[in-house]
């Protein structure tokens, strides 16, 4: 199983609307055959700690059942209509991948 973490920090300006549009393709991203499970968050108000990196504004979790499969979503159409959609809105986007 592939675990795949995203976290997104959104320009200054996007608007609530937009926020709104934007949590629906999040959502999207959940229907591609190649995920097995989605979900995403916002940073949790849990005490600051030095360890603790919470200024994020979007997190994404999916998982795939293979290195192939999350192979397979990085070039899907709907990923790419994602990031053709949503990518200038982003301030900065970091990826953490897990094999398990």
């Amino acid at each position: 199983m592939v675990r795949h973490n995203v976290y997104f920090w959104l320009n200054e300006t996007v608007s609530e609307t937009q926020r709104s549009a934007f949590e629906e393709g999040l959502k999207a991203l959940f229907e591609i055959d190649v995920v097995a499970k989605g979900s995403f968050g916002i940073a949790a108000g849990t005490p600051e700690r030095p360890v603790t990196q919470n200024t994020f504004d979007y997190a994404l979790v999916l998982e795939f059942d293979s290195v192939e499969q999350h192979n397979a979503y990085q070039v899907h159409d709907d990923h790419t209509v994602f990031v053709d959609s949503f990518g200038s809105w982003f301030k900065e986007v970091r990826v953490f991948d897990t094999q398990f």
